[in-house]
């Protein structure tokens, strides 16, 4: 048999210079492109359902139209156009309800890069505008409408799900638990300590109550199972701290002088690009604790600060604080730092609150059912 020539291999032709960079880029331009496409797509849903709301709105006052209408328009829709969702009944009057909380704006088809601009970056605004609406997806709207009737604290959900990225489970927890009234209330040495505009920026990026009510620790327990608690949920912990912490270590070490010390929790912010000490307290503040976290954020300065990153923050979290008491504390330290207090269970709604028995009505009833009973 003769013998068969042996097949040459696969030669992989070499790269042209700069393909990679090349390529890197048309990845982005590809996403960026989906990214756009989406945008424009929301963008046109509820440009459409503020104008079926208008028309509506129209019919009900020019022509007496009732409300009747509605479930007769749905099961129309639903039988000559089968293949077009989102016009049930009640999706419907919600069109309705947003063209009525919306009333005065003007839909217009917007550019799809202002959008998308507005998107990645929301800007404060006096009202209400297309551009911030059109950002949004319709099922946060519907939670919104819902759920949050305050003018301002719905516009400050609105910029915070853009900005943060909230899913609308997410954003059902943050107004669940009142985020909006507890962002930027840490008490702070900031505005010493950090120049304008971070300094500004730091401060909202911290809250004041923190909400631990997914631990399941009744008092008295120790700081160390509190942390140990966290770090077991670690998503949980995260997304109450807020957009842009990183996790870097539980008791992590720095050795000083030949001695050892370990802070409780540490982080990174990406955005504000600075690593985050925490300090986990039991009880009320103190002020030898800001001596403490002065003390790690000048080592962690020395230590891991990249000279790219802005300086170390401090956040203190006990159980109270007198906000005086802790002016004066920071007043006299060098590093940035803030303190909040943190809660293992939420508060209970007021009008809840005053119906449920005191302690006193309980220890009373049952001194009467025993007294019976004897």
């Amino acid at each position: 048999m003769s013998k068969q020539p042996d097949t040459p291999a696969t030669v992989t032709p070499a790269l042209p210079e700069g393909y990679a960079v090349w390529m890197a880029e048309l990845k982005t331009r590809i996403r960026s492109s989906q990214t756009r496409a989406m945008l424009a797509v929301n963008a046109e849903l509820i440009r459409l359902y503020w104008e079926i709301g208008q028309m509506l709105d129209a019919r009900q006052k020019d022509e007496g139209w009732g409300a009747a209408v509605i479930p007769r328009l749905a099961r129309d829709i639903r039988n000559e156009l089968p293949e077009v969702k989102g016009f049930s009944e009640r999706n419907i009057k919600r069109m309705l309800a947003f063209y009525r909380e919306y009333r005065d704006l003007a839909f217009v088809p917007q550019a799809v890069a202002q959008i998308e601009t507005f998107a990645k970056v929301p800007q404060p605004v006096a009202l209400f505008t297309p551009e911030l609406l059109s950002a949004l997806p319709w099922g946060h709207h519907a939670l919104l409408m819902e759920k949050v009737k305050d003018v301002a604290a719905r516009q400050w959900y609105m910029q915070a799900t853009l900005g943060n990225g909230w899913s609308r489970n997410v954003l059902a927890m943050q107004i669940e638990s009142a985020a909006h009234l507890r962002q930027g209330k840490s008490t702070s040495n900031f505005a010493s300590r950090l120049p304008p505009p971070q300094s500004d920026l730091v401060q909202q990026t911290l809250k004041d109550p923190y909400l631990f009510d997914f631990l399941t620790l009744a008092e008295p327990f120790h700081e160390r199972e509190l942390e140990t608690g966290l770090i077991g949920h670690l998503e949980k912990i995260l997304l109450e701290l807020g957009q842009g912490f990183a996790f870097v270590g539980r008791q992590y070490h720095l050795e000083v002088g030949d001695q050892d010390f370990y802070i409780d929790l540490l982080f990174y912010h990406l955005k504000l690009r600075c690593f985050v000490a925490i300090e986990l307290k039991r009880g009320a503040f103190k002020p030898e604790y800001a001596g403490k976290m002065n003390f790690y954020c000048s080592v962690v300065d020395d230590v891991l600060k990249h000279e790219a990153d802005t300086p170390t923050i401090g956040l203190i979290l006990c159980q109270q604080q007198n906000e005086v008491i802790a002016e004066y504390a920071l007043r006299g330290v060098d590093k940035p730092i803030g303190v909040s207090t943190f809660e293992l269970t939420r508060a209970l709604p007021s009008e809840l609150e005053s119906s449920l028995p005191s302690i006193e009505q309980i220890e009373r009833e049952l001194g009467e059912a025993g007294s019976e009973n004897g």
